[in-house]
C-alpha cells in the first residue's frame, strides 16, 4: 500500500546511512586509499547484501533460479556503470571532501536517476499529465535548486580557504570536479539497475520474500556488478603501488597514508584489526542506507521513481553536516555559510515536496492543473 510520508521517513533514515559512511573510512590508518576502499566495498557489496537477504527471507537463491537470464543480465550489468561511478564518487570526496564531493556527484545521479527510469518506462507523459505529477516534476527540479547551492557554497568555501594542490602543485578543485562529474552520470546505474531488477523483486514476493525487502535479490546483483569494477581496478592499483600487502599489516614502505597522516613505521598493537573494523562499519553504513532506500521505495505507490531523488536529497543533506562536524567548513565567510544553510533547507524542502504531491495539487489547482480527458 501507498504511503509517501513513510516512504520519505525511510529515505530519511536511508541517507544518513549513506550520507556518513565515508566518515568511519577515515579512521583506517597506514593502507592506500584502494586497499581502505576495497575492504569497505567487500562489506557493502557483498558480505552485507546477502547476509541481510538471508536474515530477512527474501529468497534470493530461489528467484535467481527463476529469473530470466536477461533480468538478471542487465540489473549485473547496470551495476557495473554504477560502479564505475561509486569507484570515482570515492576519489571525488578525498579531493573535493564530503559536502562539495557529494553535492557535485549527487546532482547528476539525482537528475538521471529520477527521470531516465519512467522515461524508458514510456510513462513520464502520462505521469506529468496529472496535477500529482506536476508537483512531483517540480520536486525534482527544487532538489536540483539545492544541489547547486551545495555546490556554490562548496567552490566558495574552496576559494575562501584556499583549494589543495596535487604534487605537481596544481589545484585539485577542477580535477575534483571533473572526477565527481563523471561520478555522479555513472552513478545513475543503480537506479537503472533497480528499474531493471523489477522482475526479480515480483519473484521473491512470490517467492514468499517480505515485500518491505523485495528489492535484497535485485541489490544482490546490482552491487555484484559494482564490486567487480570496483575489485578489479582496486587489485589493479594494489600491484601497481605496491600496496596488497596491506591488507597483511605491511605498510612499513609507506610515508603517508592515504588520509595524509604519517604512516606506522613499525607494526603499532591491533591496528590492522582496526583497520578492518573500521571499514567494515563504513561499507554496513552504507549498504543499510541503499537497504532503506530500497525499503521506501516500496511505499512511493505509482511515484517511485522519484525515490532516488529523495534519498540523495537526504545523503547530501546529510554528508554536508557531516562534512561541518568534521570541520570542513571552518573559517568561511558568513555569506557562503548561509549559502550553505539554504542549500540544505531546499533540499529537505524539496522532499516534503514530493511526499505531499496529492494534497499540493488539490490545493493549488490552479499551478498543477490536470489535464482534461478527451
Amino acid at each position: 500500500m501507498a504511503n509517501p510520508l513513510l516512504g520519505v521517513a525511510l529515505h530519511a533514515l536511508g541517507g544518513i546511512g549513506h550520507g556518513s559512511f565515508y566518515a568511519p573510512l577515515k579512521k583506517v590508518r597506514g593502507w592506500a586509499w584502494e586497499s581502505a576502499w576495497l575492504a569497505q566495498g567487500l562489506a557493502a557489496w557483498l558480505i552485507t547484501p546477502w547476509l541481510v537477504a538471508w536474515l530477512t527471507g527474501s529468497q534470493p537463491l530461489a528467484t535467481f533460479a527463476q529469473a530470466s537470464w536477461h533480468d538478471m543480465r542487465n540489473t549485473f550489468l547496470f551495476g557495473a556503470i554504477w560502479g564505475m561511478g561509486s569507484l570515482t564518487f570515492g576519489l571525488s570526496m578525498r579531493y573535493l571532501g564530503m559536502s562539495l564531493g557529494q553535492a557535485v556527484a549527487l546532482g547528476y545521479t539525482v537528475a538521471l536517476g529520477t527521470l531516465i527510469p519512467p522515461l524508458l518506462e514510456g510513462k513520464f507523459a502520462a505521469i506529468v499529465a496529472t496535477g500529482s505529477g506536476k508537483v512531483v516534476v517540480f520536486g525534482v527540479v527544487v532538489c536540483l535548486l539545492g544541489i547547486g547551492l551545495c555546490g556554490l557554497a562548496g567552490v566558495r568555501r574552496d576559494r575562501e580557504r584556499g583549494a589543495q594542490k596535487t604534487s605537481s602543485g596544481r589545484s585539485l578543485l577542477g580535477l575534483g570536479f571533473l572526477v565527481a562529474s563523471f561520478s555522479g552520470i555513472m552513478s545513475s546505474g543503480f537506479a537503472l539497475g533497480i528499474n531493471a531488477g523489477k522482475p526479480l523483486a515480483d519473484l521473491a514476493l512470490k517467492n514468499g520474500s517480505p515485500s518491505i525487502f523485495q528489492n535484497s535479490p535485485t541489490f544482490i546483483l546490482v552491487m555484484a556488478g559494482g564490486l567487480s569494477v570496483n575489485l578489479i581496478w582496486c587489485l589493479y592499483l594494489g600491484m601497481k603501488n605496491r600496496s596488497t600487502g596491506d591488507f597483511l599489516g605491511n605498510i612499513s614502505n609507506k610515508h603517508h597514508d592515504w588520509n595524509g597522516a604519517p604512516a606506522m613505521e613499525k607494526h603499532q598493537p591491533g591496528f590492522l584489526k582496526k583497520n578492518y573494523l573500521w571499514a567494515s562499519i563504513a561499507g554496513v553504513t552504507w549498504y543499510v542506507g541503499f537497504m532503506l532506500y530500497g525499503m521506501g521505495t516500496t511505499f512511493m505507490g505509482d511515484y517511485h521513481f522519484v525515490s532516488w531523488s529523495i534519498h540523495l536529497a537526504f545523503v547530501i543533506a546529510f554528508s554536508t553536516l557531516c562534512g561541518i562536524l568534521a570541520r570542513e567548513w571552518s573559517g568561511v565567510r558568513p555569506l557562503t555559510a548561509v549559502c550553505v544553510a539554504v542549500g540544505m533547507a531546499v533540499l529537505v524542502g524539496s522532499t516534503l515536496i514530493t511526499a505531499s504531491s496529492d494534497a499540493l495539487a488539490k490545493k493549488f489547482p490552479s499551478i498543477f492543473t490536470e489535464k482534461s480527458q478527451p
